[in-house]
């Protein structure tokens, strides 16, 4: 069962998690860290990014690791996208 919004926490806390995952992935790669674990760590920000402005923005969404469909459903509701981050809506 879909949890309600206010049970997923703040908009502020999510963007918290998203500049931590942002800052994981940017660290200097070193010879015991693969490159897709800074790939996910990238998406992982992406991600909690786009949740935080659809909670901001009091709608309800899927969890869901697929950034297209997040990026619609913001789409779907009014939010402008800049052509750098649009998606064509298929």
């Amino acid at each position: 069962m879909p949890r309600e919004i206010s049970e997923l926490g703040t908009p502020e806390e999510w963007l918290r998690r998203a500049k931590s995952n942002l800052a994981i992935a940017m660290q200097p790669k070193t010879e015991e860290i693969l490159w897709e674990d800074f790939c996910f760590e990238a998406q992982q920000a992406a991600e909690k990014a786009l949740k935080a402005v659809l909670l901001a923005k009091g709608i309800k969404f899927r969890f869901v690791h697929d950034l297209a469909e997040l990026l619609t459903l913001l789409e779907q509701n009014g939010i402008f996208l800049s052509e750098e981050i649009r998606v064509p809506l298929t």
